[in-house]
């Protein structure tokens, strides 16, 4: 582990082979403003809605991180700037979306770790539809409420519970 209490890296979660962990192994971009995070999950699912990703990021984050399976689709973003910003503001260490963002500069500029598939210019629909805190598989990785993960530049991990540092 490094010896900096704030950085949690994947690739030292990876050396340690105390602890089972799962790996994503497709390549996400990173847009926030932050490149690290790392926290307890909370999950959503949804797909070209983003409904109740506005209403998740209303609530507060306390150092959570938001992973959100929004069906691989690179059709809608379903976060942008603005989402961003209220991520940031909520309290949020990040979101990780198997889906599209937008508004990509603001993205960058908001106190928020945000990785996405891509980026794509048009919004989501709004149909209130999804499903909250329940287990998702977000791309290749079986994820559930209060799993712990960390996400950097070198990729994203989960584990069952939160490391020892």
């Amino acid at each position: 582990m490094t010896e900096k209490t704030d950085d949690v890296l994947t690739a030292d979660l990876a050396d340690d082979r105390t602890r089972p962990l799962r790996s994503v192994s497709s390549q996400l971009r990173s847009f926030g403003g932050r490149p690290r995070a790392h926290g307890p999950v909370h999950t959503l699912q949804l797909f070209e809605d983003n409904s109740l990703l506005r209403e998740a990021l209303s609530q507060p984050g306390e150092g959570r991180v938001l992973v959100v399976d929004a069906g691989g689709s690179l059709r809608r973003a379903v976060m942008g700037g603005d989402l961003a910003e209220l991520a940031a503001r909520s309290g949020w260490a990040g979101v990780l979306i198997a889906g599209a963002v937008r508004d990509t500069v603001e993205i960058a500029h908001a106190a928020v770790h945000v990785k996405a598939l891509g980026s794509q210019p048009v919004p989501t629909v709004k149909r209130g539809q999804g499903v909250a805190g329940e287990p998702i598989r977000f791309l290749d990785v079986e994820v559930r409420p209060g799993d712990w993960v960390a996400s950097d530049e070198d990729g994203v991990v989960f584990l069952d519970q939160a490391p020892e540092r």
